[in-house]
């Protein structure tokens, strides 16, 4: 023990000789450890949001959407002609008394329409649906109430609108009781709902969706007032559509406890409802089925991916680093010839000589190791800065937003426990690997050589 600890002394000390080359020569392992943690990261921070996104649609739910459907499906028409597709009452009919151990079945129609207040206006999603959508999306109120199966009943004009929505709409007074116009009608404001995470668009049937600038109308009262004989028709400037559709998602939620461990009875209600759906629509091509928890299944694998594939990139700055110090202790053997003579005449051994150049490649990539995990256990914080300078100094100052950087802006890195170790872990390995030649190399120099060189 005493042998090793003085043999780490004196590597230390050997290397704090060259200290610009020792740590210029230790970046290229601080880099590779913290790329491998930051990319995991990364991986793992954007796993996660899409399996927290999968999850918020309800791990328990099928979700029966209308998609537009193909222009050689016959279903929509040319020139001014009436578009029809999608999901129907009848659908809706069938839907609800055919699936077994049904919990909860939520129809919707909503439409992207002009909303004014006073001088302020804006162009939010109307929602039209029932009081159980509130709990299948998860929406919180902050003020007021949500819709009741009363105004349902008295087709009520009355809505509820999302958190920016009323910062829009209502900037200096308190939205509750007051009205907004959409159409030629004004519409009582009953409560306001708490801002919530949008979510991404997953795969491609289901886009995303702001939840905050949502409107929330009762079902019968948006069938009767804007989606009249299931008809809304758009003008504009020498233009004409109309699009005649009944739902634009029904969303079923099936009672089972423990679902996730026990997909077997839900996938096998949703193949139901695909051959129920298919057998109405399949020449229309108009309707899709989406699971929920089939979908958090592919996000679990895409996290599994993620990982392999973004840790064999950084891995590869590993390797770089590696070779660098390969590199670098292969030049220090030759600088040391004289002094590796001397050890020899005084009596060290081959493996004495080994074991001190050995110790001296593993002293360097451990301390570069513990640098880049330092750095990687930082990796949130750097996003949290890049965040607030995307959004304030770009985003801000009129550059353009997309889809990705939307994702971005939202996504927050999540250090994975289990890569620290395992970075730290190759870092060594990798000196000790890249370490074994330029050893072997000292050790057999031989002694007479070496004394006499210059």
């Amino acid at each position: 023990m005493y042998h090793l600890l003085r043999t780490i002394r004196l590597a230390v000390k050997s290397l704090l000789l060259h200290k610009l080359r020792s740590g210029l020569t230790m970046l290229g392992i601080v880099f590779g450890v913290f790329s491998v943690i930051a990319m995991l990261a990364i991986g793992e921070g954007a796993s996660q949001q899409a399996q927290e996104q999968v999850l918020l649609l309800g791990a328990n739910n099928i979700i029966v959407r209308s998609v537009k459907p193909p222009e050689d499906s016959g279903s929509s028409g040319s020139g001014g002609r009436v578009l029809r597709y999608g999901l129907t009452r009848e659908d809706f009919n069938i839907l609800e008394k055919t699936v077994p151990r049904l919990g909860g079945i939520v129809p919707v129609r909503e439409v992207v329409l002009n909303v004014r207040n006073r001088d302020h206006h804006m162009n939010p999603r109307i929602v039209g649906c029932t009081p159980e959508y509130q709990e299948m999306n998860h929406l919180q109120m902050s003020a007021g109430r949500f819709l009741s199966d009363q105004d349902m009943t008295n087709l009520a004009n009355v809505v509820v609108i999302a958190s920016e929505t009323a910062e829009r709409l209502f900037p200096l007074e308190n939205p509750i009781n007051k009205s907004v116009q959409i159409g030629n009608r004004a519409y009582r404001v009953i409560g306001i709902t708490r801002e919530r995470t949008a979510s991404a668009a997953i795969g491609g049937s289901l886009s995303g969706q702001d939840y905050n600038k949502d409107i929330y109308m009762p079902l019968d009262t948006f069938q009767s007032r804007i989606n009249t004989k299931d008809t809304i028709i758009k003008r504009a400037q020498g233009s004409f559509s109309a699009v005649s559709l009944v739902y634009d998602q029904i969303t079923l939620k099936i009672n089972h406890p423990n679902i996730v461990d026990n997909p077997e009875l839900l996938l096998a209600t949703a193949d139901m409802v695909r051959e129920t759906m298919e057998a109405k629509h399949a020449s229309a091509r108009d309707v899709d089925v989406i699971v929920p928890l089939e979908l958090l299944k592919q996000a679990e694998q895409l996290r599994n991916i993620f990982n392999v594939v973004l840790g064999s990139i950084a891995g590869i700055s590993l390797l770089v680093g590696g070779i660098g110090i390969m590199n670098i202790m292969l030049a220090t053997v030759t600088e040391r010839t004289r002094e590796i003579g001397v050890r020899r005449a005084l009596g060290a051994r081959r493996i004495d000589i080994t074991q001190q150049f050995l110790i001296e490649t593993i002293v360097l990539s451990g301390i570069g190791g513990l640098v880049g995990m330092g750095l990687g256990i930082l990796t949130p914080y750097a996003f949290w800065v890049i965040k607030i300078v995307v959004s304030n100094y770009i985003l801000d100052s009129g550059g353009a937003t997309s889809e990705m950087a939307n994702m971005f802006l939202t996504m927050t890195p999540k250090v994975a426990i289990w890569s620290l170790p395992v970075a730290f872990g190759f870092s060594v390995m990798t000196g000790l690997v890249f370490g074994v030649y330029p050893a072997r190399s000292a050790a057999r120099l031989d002694p007479i050589e070496a004394l006499r060189h210059e």
